[in-house]
């Protein structure tokens, strides 16, 4: 059983790094239309084209993983909860094994502040005599219209409900973890001795649970994505999945980092107390 958990995990983390390795293959596809789309020269609407293609392609991944994911979770849904190929950074800001649905509205309207205050930089700029030709262009999420922002809004409620009930859920689940028959073979464990089968069963339809609970948060999240993109043009778009993925990737980094800076820290601090000791000696 171990052996195959642990063949069962590294099929889950192999599943995980080749949608990492995707998600940095899209960065440079969105970056060079984004590019096309921006210059005076290009066809616009051809662009817009190959955007929206880019963009089926990029929600497309995003399902296929996440099916990959309900196939992979059937067999082992605990490790997902709190990844080993995460870093603690990571898994301290995981929820239901991904990021939080709502999580996308919050990016939304970051993008849509700081391009705001770009925009409104490049008018003082312009006002000065000065140049700003390597500003944003007239389609960017400072653009967003009252009736996508009204969606957008309501679709936001919407998600923040479904994820509530799913944290409910999951609520409910944890508790059950300290019921009958769990509770009771823990504390009668010294006289029963060895494995139960009872406490197998439990647990086995606790982890089958766990795995209904992870697909139906997949769904949720790609679901999303999926209609802040239809409400979005596909400029903005594309602006929203770039910042999205290099904020995911960065995020990873981020944590590989701090972990190093850590594991250096005791490290240095193990040799000065080491030598320290020896100096008493």
């Amino acid at each position: 059983m171990g052996s195959s958990k642990k063949n069962i995990e590294q099929a889950q983390e192999s599943c995980y790094q080749k949608w990492m390795n995707l998600q940095s293959q899209r960065i440079p596809e969105l970056k060079q239309l984004l590019a096309q789309r921006r210059s005076n020269d290009s066809d616009h609407t051809d662009n817009d084209n190959k955007l929206r293609d880019l963009l089926e392609k990029i929600i497309g991944d995003f399902k296929s993983y996440a099916g990959k994911r309900a196939d992979l979770s059937h067999r082992c849904s605990s490790s997902y909860y709190a990844p080993s190929w995460n870093t603690p950074l990571e898994n301290a800001l995981i929820w239901m094994g991904g990021c939080r649905p709502s999580s996308f509205f919050r990016l939304v309207y970051a993008l849509c502040g700081s391009q705001t205050e770009i925009r409104v930089t490049q008018f003082l700029r312009d006002i000065d005599g000065l140049d700003s030709s390597d500003g944003v262009d007239g389609t960017s999420l400072s653009d967003l219209t009252a009736e996508q922002l009204a969606k957008i809004n309501v679709l936001h409620v919407n998600v923040i409900d479904d994820e509530e009930k799913m944290t409910k859920k999951v609520a409910s689940l944890q508790e059950d973890a300290a019921d009958i028959p769990i509770a009771t073979v823990a504390y009668e464990e010294d006289q029963l001795g060895g494995p139960n089968m009872m406490v197998d069963q439990a647990l086995d339809k606790q982890e089958e649970a766990m795995a209904k609970l992870l697909v139906e948060a997949d769904d949720l999240r790609v679901d999303t994505l999926a209609k802040i993109v239809k409400i979005l043009s596909p400029v903005q778009a594309a602006d929203f999945l770039l910042t999205g993925k290099k904020l995911h990737l960065s995020m990873h980094e981020w944590g590989t980092m701090r972990d190093r800076r850590r594991r250096e820290c005791i490290i240095e601090g193990g040799d000065r107390t080491g030598g320290e000791e020896e100096k008493k000696q």
